[in-house]
């Protein structure tokens, strides 16, 4: 079995037995995927005490917790795991099954193929980005606070690897190559500038992801695509979906 879900934010009430009791008939063979956004890896400098409990608990569920990165993660933390093969991809094992699929990766998941690739634009930035060691930090810092101004700090808050790389971008395609550019599912945190339009209406601006998104969905055969980031559960199109709190099985 599988299921798939959105952004969590660390908030994992959802998989508690009462809300999500299909648990109970999965084992570690199963599968729940977070679509970006996890938050489990999140502390500045170490795993804290709550993490720690959190990831625990994770890794007793029955099921084998799988996720891709959105662009709330803490990525000097995250990309500081070993690399890892699983599943015919590269992986970041948390725990033995609380798994990051890294970007650009192709994997065979229950007799399955999957595209993973994580990543967007953060949009509650409209403040700036701040530097820690900017001499005007903390004068800024209190500036924006007594405003409605959403800001971030860099490398507490922010990253700039929420983007992808070049490399993971060209990594991306040459597994699709690999793949003759079919997989069954295509599992991302943001989506294609196509899709971002109709849901956004002129809200959302495009980047080098949404880009690179269009790219895939114009060059690649899928039967399904999942995405979390816009925080709304929604059939976009038949193959299309946008997932947020809900939790669907896909096989």
């Amino acid at each position: 079995m599988i299921y798939v879900t959105g952004d969590c934010h660390q908030n994992f009430e959802r998989f508690n037995n009462s809300i999500f009791p299909e648990q109970n008939e999965m084992t570690k063979d199963d599968y729940v995927i977070i679509l970006g956004d996890f938050g489990g890896v999140w502390n500045k400098d170490k795993e804290s005490n709550e993490e720690t409990m959190l990831m625990d608990w994770l890794d007793c569920k029955t099921y084998t917790t799988l996720f891709i990165d959105g662009n709330h993660e803490n990525f000097d933390r995250l990309y500081a795991y070993p690399v890892e093969a699983w599943h015919g991809g590269k992986v970041h094992m948390i725990r033995p099954s609380v798994i990051h699929l890294m970007r650009g990766q192709v994997f065979d998941i229950d007799g399955a193929s999957f595209f993973a690739f994580g990543g967007a634009s953060s949009h509650d930035i409209d403040g700036g980005i701040l530097e820690p060691d900017d001499p005007d930090f903390k004068k800024r810092r209190k500036e924006l606070n007594k405003g409605i101004l959403p800001y971030r700090i860099n490398h507490i808050s922010w990253w700039k690897e929420e983007l992808p790389s070049q490399e993971e971008m060209d990594e991306g395609r040459r597994n699709l190559l690999n793949h003759e550019n079919s997989v069954d599912f295509i599992i991302t945190h943001c989506c294609s500038s196509s899709t971002q339009a109709l849901l956004g209406r002129g809200f959302y601006t495009t980047d080098i992801e949404t880009k690179y998104l269009e790219e895939i969905k114009q060059t690649v055969k899928y039967k399904k695509w999942f995405f979390g980031h816009y925080h709304d559960n929604k059939n976009v199109s038949a193959e299309e979906i946008l997932l947020y709190e809900q939790i669907i099985r896909i096989r």
